[in-house]
Formats: C-alpha cells, sequence, structure tokens
C-alpha cells in the first residue's frame, strides 16, 4: 500500500498546486459564487499549498503526512458542502470529492 500511498499523496498535492497557482481566475469566480471573501479565499488557497507541500515532504518523512491528509480531507468536504448549496452540477463536485477520497486513503495509510 506504500506505493500507492505516494502516488495518491503525489495527486493530491499536484492536483491542488496546479488549480490554486495556474487556475487561480476559476477559484475567484467559484469562491464569488459561493459568497465567500477573498480573505478567506486567500486562506483556503494559502493551507492547500502548505498541505500539499506537507504530503510531498511526507514523501521522505512519513509521520508528517497523517494531519495534512486529514486537513485536505476536511478542505475536500467543505468544497463539496459549497457545491451543494450553489447546486452545481455532478462535473463541479467530481475533482473535490475524488481528491477527498484520494486524501482519506493516504490519512488511513498513514495511521498505521
Amino acid at each position: 500500500m506504500n506505493t500507492y500511498s505516494i502516488i495518491s499523496q503525489l495527486v493530491i498535492a499536484l492536483s491542488v498546486s496546479y488549480v490554486w497557482i495556474f487556475r487561480l481566475a476559476n477559484i475567484v469566480a467559484e469562491f464569488k459564487q459561493y459568497g465567500i471573501s477573498d480573505l478567506t479565499r486567500n486562506a483556503v488557497g494559502a493551507t492547500k499549498i502548505a498541505l500539499s507541500t506537507l504530503l510531498i515532504t511526507g514523501i521522505w518523512y512519513p509521520e508528517l503526512v497523517f494531519i495534512p491528509a486529514l486537513l485536505m480531507a476536511f478542505l475536500m468536504a467543505s468544497a463539496q458542502f459549497f457545491h451543494f448549496k450553489a447546486k452545481n452540477p455532478w462535473s463541479k463536485h467530481f475533482p473535490s470529492l475524488f481528491l477527498l477520497a484520494l486524501s482519506l486513503f493516504v490519512a488511513v495509510c498513514a495511521y498505521k
């Protein structure tokens, strides 16, 4: 399972980093749709980038993985809540739902 966990960590970290760095315009539009402030958006983005960094670092230092994976899962669950609240189509739900599942998988693997 270790190899699958590492691959999952990479997928989570790279996906989150890509979205929050290169697709920021989409994030800004989504947060406006949800009625969330710019300050909160920036705090969420900084938190996700920091957690992504810890997940990558966790490849070499596995003791760093459990808490960041749980926090990332919480943020992805929060994203699901806002997608439901905004009545977005399922195509908008899927990325955060997939990353939620991967984050929980990583957390379970790290807990063992």
